[in-house]
């Protein structure tokens, strides 16, 4: 009874994660797609599945393990006073503001590290969608999971951001990190030029392996600019996603990172980070 109550808040917080996104992006692909929601159903149910399967794997079998070294870090790091005194006297849009952009800069070199080859059998799970939707962003390797579980927000945490602050980030880079993953040709204009648009990210999981090293951010273009890592999605509007090792099912996803080719030869994933810096 106590193993069923250790896995019951995490269950019930996926499953209502699972709901509402489900909900808000489904309906917008019933919106976009209209006659074509059928097809595009069909193109996609295989990954989906797939997805679905990593996702309560993950979030619901793995959480408890999760919350091991989440904890560890918390601690070790602790809540700087000085610094948190500093946050509360800041205005609040202005600390959130900073913990999004905190938030993001992390994310993008621990995503632009994924893309090394050292660090790349792990990734290249979430990069085999061939028919990307809302829930690919959830496609990751166990292995992925725990790294940003470990990584993610160690900075937020240093620098001593309200609890608030984090849990506002991580919630809108939770729902970005949805709505950039689907299959819309939007590139937000004007807005679009500060913002990670679904066009961008679509960009960063093209088929072709040169173009797949850039737009790293999650939700703000600064740090892909700043470094020289940012491409203009607009001549790549529904661009072919996946990669060459193909896409699999759930059980070949999780043994994809211990296949011997993966230690055979290097993987240029990364191989763009001179050619747009």
């Amino acid at each position: 009874m106590r193993a069923m109550e250790i896995f019951a808040d995490p269950a019930r917080s996926t499953l209502l994660t699972l709901a509402a996104t489900g909900l808000v992006f489904g309906l917008l692909a019933l919106v976009m797609k209209r006659g074509g929601i059928v097809a595009a159903i069909k193109r996609s149910h295989k990954e989906f599945s797939t997805n679905l399967g990593l996702t309560l794997f993950n979030l619901v079998l793995l959480a408890p393990l999760f919350l091991v070294p989440e904890g560890a870090i918390r601690s070790a790091i602790g809540t700087p006073q000085f610094l948190a005194g500093f946050w509360n006297s800041v205005n609040q849009p202005i600390a959130l503001v900073a913990a999004i952009l905190i938030f993001d800069f992390v994310v993008y070199w621990r995503h632009r590290l994924e893309h090394t080859p050292l660090l790349w059998a792990i990734h290249a799970t979430h990069h085999a969608d061939t028919a990307m939707h809302w829930l690919t962003v959830m496609r990751k390797h166990p292995l992925s999971k725990l790294l940003s579980v470990c990584l993610d927000v160690w900075l937020l945490l240093l620098l001593g951001l309200p609890e608030w602050a984090v849990g506002g980030a991580a919630f809108i880079r939770s729902w970005w990190g949805f709505f950039i993953h689907c299959d819309v040709p939007w590139t937000l204009g004007i807005f679009g030029r500060v913002l990670i648009s679904p066009a961008a990210h679509r960009l960063h999981h093209i088929r072709d392996e040169a173009l797949m090293g850039s737009n790293y951010g999650n939700t703000v273009t600064l740090w892909d600019k700043l470094f020289g890592t940012y491409v203009d999605p607009a001549p790549h509007i529904d661009c072919d996603t996946g990669i060459a090792e193909g896409t699999r099912g759930f059980v070949g996803e999780l043994l994809r990172p211990f296949e011997r080719r993966y230690w055979q030869r290097p993987k240029q994933a990364d191989q763009t980070t001179e050619a747009v810096g």
